[in-house]
């Protein structure tokens, strides 16, 4: 965020009194047009707005920062007037690696002011474009629950004594059901157009489709899709129908439901 206060520091008293909330800020900059001897070292006097500055700072949760090379900021051409420091810079709290900022007083080139430089390191992220998957009513989600099932009943509870023993078991459940997960579930793509309504049948008909590559391996794939759709729909709409009893979420559940009609509409075309 950019700040500049006029002299009158209307732009500071504003933010201050109403109480702006604004999430997820950094960095705060610009010229504050206050003299204060906490950033300025020529300075010998305090001022009094700097306690509206740092009310400010503190509901944003930032910082003051100190440049690598502390010097002036605002340059002045009169003869006898000595330089400034009125643009200063704040950093979000426990940021403190980011606190390396440097003033550039010969980039100004006709400005009065000096520039700033900053470095943010972005942190790479690595974006899963698969997943785990295990299809409703399929035969795999039937094995997984039965796989879940016999794991709470295999647990042995005839000597359980102290905290210890409860714990042991308890922590071997987690990989128990992760073993079964994996075991039964496949692997999936993550695109834009993933079907919410795609289930076994429609893969295994698809499969066979693909197999064959004939006409009527492709009308029962395209009848088993529309059967398919329609279920869930339904099914979708009833559950939306009978937990709220509100028409115009029924209605917002109809909407959707036809935008992913028209998607796989598209698909099968």
């Amino acid at each position: 965020m950019n700040i500049y206060p006029n002299v009158f520091h209307s732009a500071l008293k504003y933010l201050k009194d109403t109480r702006v909330n604004i999430d997820n800020l950094i960095i705060m900059t610009g010229d504050f047009n206050i003299r204060d001897s906490l950033w300025d070292y020529s300075f010998p006097h305090y001022s009094s707005i700097s306690n509206d500055l740092f009310i400010l700072v503190d509901l944003f949760n930032l910082e003051l920062l100190i440049p690598i090379n502390p010097i002036s900021t605002r340059y002045l051409d009169t003869s006898g007037m000595l330089d400034l420091v009125l643009d200063l810079m704040f950093l979000h709290s426990n940021s403190s690696k980011l606190n390396h900022y440097v003033i550039h007083p010969f980039w100004r080139l006709i400005s009065d002011h000096a520039p700033f430089t900053i470095t943010i390191t972005i942190k790479e992220e690595y974006m899963m474009n698969t997943k785990l998957s295990l299809s409703k009513n399929s035969k795999q989600e039937e094995k997984f629950i039965k796989e879940v099932i016999y794991v709470f009943k295999s647990l042995d509870t005839t000597n359980l004594i102290d905290r210890e023993l409860i714990e042991q078991i308890v922590d071997k459940l987690p990989t128990s059901i992760e073993q079964a997960w994996n075991s039964n579930t496949r692997r999936a793509k993550i695109t834009n157009h993933s079907r919410i309504w795609w289930n076994e049948d429609c893969r295994q008909f698809l499969n066979t489709y693909r197999e064959s590559r004939s006409l009527e391996h492709w009308k029962l794939f395209k009848s088993i899709v529309k059967t398919t759709q329609r279920a869930f729909f339904d099914s979708k709409i009833q559950e939306v129908t009978n937990k709220s009893h509100r028409p115009w979420k029924l209605m917002n559940w109809v909407n959707k439901c036809k935008l992913l009609a028209i998607e796989a509409i598209k698909y099968d075309n």
